[in-house]
């Protein structure tokens, strides 16, 4: 099932499936939003709960029991409710069941807004915790964006602005975080795509180091801007070799350490929920 938003500039679907945006339509038909490709990638914009990530050998330990949990989390393949829908907002939401709970064994209830604005979608993430002890989750999007956004053009004539000409990134080792760490220096805060750029995996910020970022082509006037104030991790990726999407993906939560504890609690990037508290993130897209 799918549900729909709509502007004076753009359409907006929803799959109720994973609460995931399939569809960024312009008023001209130009779609920004990837449309998915099984031999490629799959998937639109995928939500990631309760983890962001890979966790090592996939599973966690929490109070002395183990537990397995595919990388990303379980929500991105779950049916959402849609809990209440007007002609600006749609608002999903995920509650735990048994089957939440034989991989993550905590009682939560997850909303996700869709505000549209204009030219702007708003995504605004709340976890409430209903327990009477603390919560341990992560959230974070995975939005895959067509690049090139029109016909004629190459992945090659696009690159990514930012805020900063200077960046640090964390290296992964097949799919995990590792010590080393590597200077990422732009000219004139712009950063050029290349089919080599994500031959070792994503491009991985820590510490808070996006909270803007553009995607420019360099022979049309469309563009996408994503701003994620204050949110701690961010990565960017696409498939190795691919020249046809670019995902941006802003976390509350990242991938294990190679040598990292298996304990949830002491997990990089792990959010404390304090029970009965709600925990709440927002990003915004802005579509030109």
């Amino acid at each position: 099932m799918q549900s729909k938003l709509t502007s004076k500039h753009l359409t907006v679907t929803i799959n109720h499936f994973g609460a995931e945006v399939c569809s960024v339509k312009s008023n001209n038909n130009v779609e920004f939003v990837w449309q998915g490709d099984k031999v490629v990638w799959a998937r639109h914009a995928p939500v990631l709960f309760p983890i962001v990530g890979k966790l090592k050998d996939n599973f966690f330990i929490y109070e002395g029991k183990k537990y397995e949990l595919p990388q990303h989390g379980f929500a991105r393949d779950m049916d959402f409710d849609l809990l209440e829908k007007n002609e600006t907002s749609l608002t999903f939401q995920l509650v735990s069941n048994n089957e939440t709970k034989n991989k993550f064994p905590f009682d939560f209830v997850f909303q996700i807004k869709y505000i549209l604005e204009d030219k702007i979608l708003h995504s605004h993430y709340t976890i409430t915790n209903p327990l009477n002890k603390t919560l341990f989750a992560s959230v974070g999007a995975h939005p895959g964006f067509n690049c090139p956004i029109l016909p004629g053009e190459k992945f090659e004539d696009y690159y990514l602005e930012f805020e900063s000409d200077v960046f640090s990134l964390t290296q992964l080792n097949n799919g995990l975080r590792s010590d080393a760490k590597a200077p990422l220096r732009l000219n004139d805060k712009k950063l050029f795509l290349t089919k080599e750029l994500f031959d070792n995996d994503a491009l991985v910020f820590e510490n808070s180091q996006i909270n803007k970022v553009s995607l420019y082509s360099s022979r049309s006037n469309h563009k996408i801007t994503m701003q994620c104030i204050n949110w701690p991790y961010f990565g960017i990726w696409a498939k190795k070799g691919n020249t046809q999407f670019i995902c941006l993906e802003p976390w509350y939560g990242i991938a294990s350490h190679e040598n990292g504890s298996p304990e949830l609690p002491k997990k990089d990037g792990i959010i404390h929920i304090a029970a009965g508290k709600d925990f709440k993130a927002k990003f915004s897209l802005i579509f030109s």
